[in-house]
């Protein structure tokens, strides 16, 4: 090899060596906090992560399971968490309690909330009128039980007419089967299908959706700090655009987006969660509205009346301003976010 040849090819292996250091050097760090447990609908992000979509946005996302609405929105909050994934009823209460200290959603990924009561054909109970009298069992911290004086309202039932048993969420729906309680509170998407997991005939379970018994809310979204979005907006853009990828995909192929799931939690049930998916997907996200205007779309009349109602609900004593709870600056443009 001549010296011209040797100082060329020594010339371009440290070009190559600095330009992958100033490329890793460009990648940003997120700490992605979902919900609850990893299940179906979580895919939308181990799809994105499995098939590099956050990686082609210099996104080096770690996803970590959740403990409910309420932890996420905390740990976000907090700054434990970059992002998180929360009922956007959740953030309404929290913002309106920490009004100094706000969590913004930045993608309406639920186009309807999964709050749910649910019961077994076995307790009698085929109206929410019947819920009179009963005793229903949900955690403390349960966003479907802490908005039933919403749903209540609407059912035209007296909310203090139910008694509550409080459990640790991995026992409801145990002690529903066992006849400890009349009904649970929850999301139908997690309820459900813990039910027919431990054996319960889908057929015998009663679901009262918040949705169909008048209460038209919204329901979980990506959710940031509003100081962090403020301050990194080009990570949050790269991450919604990440997450509209993934969600495209899993909308298209739910069967096929579900085994990516175990690299988060090697234990997933794939045929429960590929079930869990499609209920999710069909209640949720792809709705008239989202078919017809895009993932991510938010109507402003319709996100005001879920502040309304929830503020009702939670009793906040400062009542959100829209603008203080969403966001869709950093949606991608429309025809990207068709299904």
């Amino acid at each position: 090899m001549s010296i011209g040849i040797a100082k060329s090819f020594f010339a371009g292996a440290v070009a190559l060596v600095f330009g992958a250091g100033a490329a890793l050097a460009q990648t940003k760090d997120v700490k992605f906090t979902l919900d609850w447990a990893v299940q179906g609908n979580h895919a939308i992000w181990t799809v994105a992560q499995e098939k590099g979509y956050f990686t082609k946005e210099g996104l080096n996302v770690k996803i970590d399971r959740g403990f409910g609405s309420g932890d996420a929105v905390t740990k976000v909050a907090s700054g434990a968490y970059d992002i998180g994934f929360s009922d956007i009823n959740a953030v309404i209460k929290f913002v309106g309690d920490n009004p100094s200290n706000p969590v913004l959603g930045v993608f309406q990924t639920f186009d309807k909330t999964l709050n749910s009561i649910i019961t077994l054909k076995k307790s009698g109970i085929k109206s929410p009128k019947d819920l009179v009298g009963k005793t229903l069992g949900a955690p403390e911290a349960d966003s479907s039980r802490l908005m039933f004086p919403a749903f209540a309202k609407a059912a035209g039932i007296d909310a203090a007419a139910v008694k509550w048993t409080s459990m640790q969420p991995q026992l409801r729906e145990a002690m529903l089967v066992q006849g400890q309680v009349d009904a649970i509170s929850g999301f139908a998407s997690t309820s459900v299908f813990n039910l027919t997991g431990i054996g319960v005939a889908a057929d015998d379970i009663v679901i009262f959706p918040f949705p169909e018994n008048g209460l038209d809310l919204y329901g979980s979204t990506v959710i940031v700090r509003k100081d962090y979005a403020e301050k990194n907006p080009d990570i949050v853009a790269a991450f919604v655009r990440a997450t509209v990828a993934g969600l495209k995909d899993v909308a298209k192929d739910p069967d096929g987006a579900v085994p990516s799931l175990s690299k988060v939690d090697p234990l997933v049930k794939a045929d429960l969660e590929k079930a869990r998916l499609k209920f999710v997907l069909d209640r949720a996200m792809l709705t008239p509205s989202i078919k017809a205007n895009g993932f991510g779309h938010v109507d402003p009349a319709r996100m005001q009346k879920s502040i309304e109602v929830a503020a009702e609900a939670y009793a906040l004593k400062v009542v959100p301003k829209p603008e203080d709870i969403y966001t869709t600056k950093f949606l991608p443009p429309v025809d990207q976010r068709k299904p």
